[in-house]
């Protein structure tokens, strides 16, 4: 089948043999996929061609552990356990003049640039916009927030990213009002130190909210391992449209010309 892995690099590698990332590889039958060290990142993605054969629950096929449902059986993956894949319409027949033959697989010449998606420490810095309850944290918090390094705990997981630093501290005690919260919003509890609510987050939140993390900046958040450091950096929201419409434009470019290099690569037919 055709796969490819893109996000942290784990060290992929196929019977052994270094397995290169961001471009779709072919490889045989009976082969062991395996992760070896992480070098950059914490997460890698795995696409498959024809995707796998699970049930969607709500229109998705991905696993939401804390209910038990989506994926497979509503649960992480387990030794023994066997996925089957769906049909797929892309050819096995590489291009013979064109492709990598590393006996092992077979890998294209092209890739995506790694460079906008992939994590590197200096990339550590997650911008965001300012927060509801901004205005009701104290001067010293509002000041120096965004300057210092907070450290994602051992407690972080995807619904939120617990981190570790300088209280952040109200001015005065209050109580507040649960009110919706979104992907990326910075709560602050009782202690002071911020969470981030990621893709598993509740719907509401009665914690004082001093920031929101701007869309295009999650991923990079999320391949942040426990440990690891990062720095708040505030931007406006027009800076924050234009970084994701810019984002969203080169998802678009991106995907056309990957149908168009498989199309050249496989001969295979699909409207572009």
């Amino acid at each position: 089948m055709w796969l490819s892995i893109t996000g942290g690099d784990l060290s992929p590698r196929v019977n052994g043999s270094k397995l290169p990332m961001w471009r779709p590889v072919r490889v045989k039958a009976g082969s062991v996929l395996s992760f070896q060290m992480p070098i950059t990142g914490c997460r890698a993605y795995l696409a498959i061609s024809g995707g796998f054969q699970v049930d969607p629950v709500m229109d998705s096929y991905s696993t939401y552990i804390r209910a038990g449902i989506g994926g497979y059986e509503g649960r992480p993956l387990q030794k023994g356990d066997v996925l089957h894949t769906r049909p797929s319409n892309l050819p096995l027949n590489p291009n013979e003049d064109s492709r990598l033959d590393d006996g092992d697989y077979y890998a294209v010449p092209w890739s995506v640039s790694a460079e906008d998606y992939a994590l590197h420490k200096e990339q550590r810095r997650v911008r965001v916009l300012r927060g509801r309850q901004f205005e009701d944290f104290d001067n010293q918090s509002q000041q120096h927030w965004l300057g210092q390094a907070y450290q994602v705990t051992p407690q972080s997981d995807r619904m939120g990213y617990r981190l570790s630093g300088s209280p952040l501290q109200l001015i005065s005690a209050k109580e507040y009002i649960s009110e919706p919260v979104s992907l990326g919003t910075v709560q602050v509890p009782a202690d002071g130190q911020p969470i981030i609510l990621m893709a598993d987050r509740q719907t509401l939140g009665g914690y004082p909210k001093i920031a929101q993390v701007i869309s295009v900046d999650i991923p990079r958040i999320a391949q942040i391992p426990p440990g690891g450091r990062l720095l708040f950096e505030e931007v406006t929201l027009s800076e924050a449209e234009s970084l994701y419409c810019r984002r969203s434009r080169e998802m678009r470019v991106m995907e056309y010309m990957i149908r168009l290099k498989l199309k050249e690569e496989t001969g295979w037919l699909s409207s572009i």
